[in-house]
């Protein structure tokens, strides 16, 4: 297959990925044509899953759709869907010199799209728990001068400063450390699961006066590697609590009051807004 074909394909996907998700930063759009994501996936034939249908085809350009594509189906593990992930980071806005530290890097594929987007200056700190991906991430980011793949946990280790912290699996409860990690005006994204295999991406940043949330669309996410499902829970949300969260705390900076909706051993959430 000619590169111009190839690049007509990257286009016309990025262009799609753009209109589904009415991105509002077109470099987005430029850094999902600029990624062969065929790189970032095991050999053909791929298995595409789009609205519970899976396909199975060598066809590279049914990857270049709004699928899922599976690196081991039975793990359940996949490449993502590619309008969520360009929602995601719309809402998080990876700059130009920015460090992001990505939590659940896969095979690289989104690590390679954060890279494009804080180039020339930025870094990416990413991690991935299984070893397996962790040494096919290394081999497909080798070309990426500005990424670092530490195969192991991102929990319960001091992480960088951040402007941005991206996990790409579900959590009952963020790591205490990545909040301290965050910058002033920095951003973290996670797929929330206090009720297993479902919740809301919650969009964190830090503020002045504390870190302020806010519930974004419902997702389910693989659980994520590397921490324990049994934390300490002293209450845990309803559903229809999870649409009021609009903070975060440390545990060892606030102690939990009537306005917590969800409290975990080091970290509560709050229906109180951050005072400005």
């Amino acid at each position: 297959m000619s590169n111009d074909t190839l690049e007509t394909y990257r286009s016309n996907y990025a262009e799609q990925i753009a209109r589904l998700t009415d991105l509002r930063d077109r470099r987005i759009e430029h850094a999902f044509a600029a990624v062969p994501r065929e790189n970032f996936l095991p050999p053909p034939p791929w298995t595409t899953i789009s609205a519970g249908i899976t396909t199975t085809t060598r066809d590279v350009a049914a990857i270049y759709d709004n699928v899922l594509v599976a690196i081991d189906r039975e793990r359940g593990i996949n490449n993502g869907e590619p309008a969520l992930h360009a929602a995601w980071l719309d809402a998080v806005s990876p700059q130009p010199g920015e460090t992001v530290v990505h939590v659940g890097a896969g095979t690289g594929y989104y690590t390679a799209i954060l890279s494009r987007l804080v180039e020339p200056s930025g870094r990416v700190e990413a991690y991935e728990y299984e070893t397996d991906l962790a040494e096919t991430a290394a081999r497909n980011l080798g070309s990426y001068s500005n990424v670092a793949l530490h195969a192991g946990s991102a929990f319960g280790r001091v992480l960088l400063p951040a402007d941005v912290i991206y996990v790409n699996a579900g959590v009952l409860a963020p790591d205490a450390e990545w909040l301290k990690a965050l910058k002033n005006g920095g951003r973290l994204i996670f797929p929330w699961q206090p009720h297993k295999g479902w919740g809301p991406a919650m969009l964190i940043e830090r503020l002045p006066g504390g870190f302020g949330a806010s519930p974004l669309m419902t997702v389910g996410f693989i659980s994520c590697s590397g921490t324990s499902e049994n934390l300490s829970i002293a209450k845990l949300p309803s559903e229809d609590d999870l649409a009021s969260v609009r903070s975060i705390w440390l545990v060892e900076d606030r102690v939990p009051d009537e306005s917590a909706i969800a409290i975990y051993e080091t970290v509560w959430f709050s229906s109180a807004q951050v005072a400005v």
